[in-house]
């Protein structure tokens, strides 16, 4: 199994035990309350979306990377197609976090 589809599997795993939000406005929400460990935006997100949460993460000091297709982020947490998601645990982010640094391509800030 790939990384790729390893980090698809910890989204998938957060997401059955309650540790994601997903949705623009529901990552937003997780940002701002503190309860983002990691923010995931599509790598087919729009630009705008990719520098809101850009800038958002950065001033919430929220690590962030762009990752996977819309519809591969969302067929992962069992829904339709998602742009955004956060992950709430910090256990959850770090291990997908970890599995980003191994794929290289991530633009991930540590907090």
């Amino acid at each position: 199994m790939d990384n790729r589809q390893k980090i698809l599997n910890l989204v998938g795993l957060a997401t059955k035990a309650g540790k994601t939000a997903s949705g623009e406005f529901s990552t937003e929400k997780a940002v701002k309350t503190g309860k983002a460990s990691l923010v995931i935006v599509s790598e087919e997100a729009s630009d705008n979306t990719k520098k809101m949460f850009t800038n958002m993460c950065t001033y919430y000091k929220v690590p962030i990377c762009c990752f996977g297709g819309k519809d591969e982020l969302g067929h992962s947490m069992g829904k339709q197609m998602r742009a955004s998601l956060a992950v709430t645990d910090e256990g959850l982010a770090k291990a997908v976090m970890r599995q980003m640094n191994m794929i290289g391509g991530s633009e991930y800030e540590s907090k």
